[in-house]
């Protein structure tokens, strides 16, 4: 008797992206699953130059050093994520997923989201070596230290987001460097705490796998864990449109970088 047939989902891989593309991409492909024009889809990117993201809430001139910035030709995007300032560079893998709640492959609550895809997550770290362990709600650890980090919301009627990485390796000066603090000897602290908390691959194992390896087994994790088959597929000219002609303007606008956290709409109230 045949087997059951494998819900298939889209695999798009970005390769090295344009820093706003590698973080953004995924709200034109949300527009599109949205709209039922595309697919459940898998994102996977790494920046091509390194950059500064801020979390969807935060104020950007309390916490990032923009004169720093400046000099240092580092782009500063705010996501449309929660969370906190953080500097990114190609040594991550990004992965975001963009699919529709079903209440089974996809769970309906961002805890349980949580909990199944950054199962993953968890996955590509044990077949690296790592005793890598789920963290409630949206961690993952290796050795109690923090190895990935992840974010999650909603965009128009059920679609649910999630984004994160695989960290390959971390700039720790970079890290506590672009963000605004009292002193230099504060700075410092900051770093020397960043070092207690957060860890890499590198760091845990002394060397860095490829990030294709990476990605190979991160799609190896999703069809394993989720059940699914992915087919791997560039975007749709919509969401290549959506993403040029809505998507990229309104991050690179000073309105979207820069207003206060209550002026703040959510991503859903955003899409096209």
């Amino acid at each position: 008797m045949a087997g059951t047939r494998l819900e298939a989902w889209r695999l798009i891989d970005l390769g090295m992206a344009e820093p706003l593309l590698a973080q953004t991409f995924y709200e034109a492909v949300a527009s599109e699953v949205d709209g039922g024009r595309s697919p459940n889809s898998i994102i996977l990117a790494q920046p091509s130059a390194p950059y500064v993201c801020i979390g969807f809430h935060q104020e950007l001139e309390e916490e990032v050093d923009l004169d720093y910035c400046e000099k240092n030709k580092l782009a500063v995007i705010r996501r449309s994520q929660g969370g906190g300032a953080t500097y990114l560079d190609g040594n991550q893998v990004f992965y975001q997923v963009v699919a529709r709640r079903d209440g089974e492959v996809v769970p309906v609550g961002i805890p349980e989201l949580f909990e199944k895809f950054l199962s993953v997550t968890v996955f590509v770290y044990r077949k690296l070596g790592l005793p890598a362990e789920y963290k409630a709600v949206n961690d993952v650890v290796v050795n109690g230290k923090k190895i990935s980090g992840n974010g999650a919301g909603s965009f128009g009627k059920d679609v649910a987001i999630l984004v994160g990485n695989v960290i390959l390796d971390l700039d720790y000066d970079s890290m506590s460097r672009v963000l605004k603090v009292p002193g230099e000897k504060f700075r410092d602290k900051m770093a020397k705490s960043m070092k207690e908390w957060v860890t890499s691959i590198n760091r845990e194992l002394g060397r860095v796998p490829s990030p294709e390896f990476v990605k190979a087994l991160l799609a190896e994790g999703y069809e394993k864990i989720l059940g699914i088959e992915l087919v791997r597929s560039g975007p749709s000219s919509r969401e290549v449109e959506t993403w040029v002609s809505q998507v990229k303007p309104r991050h690179l606008s000073s309105e979207w970088l820069r207003m206060p956290e209550l002026r703040h709409g959510n991503l859903s109230e955003k899409r096209a």
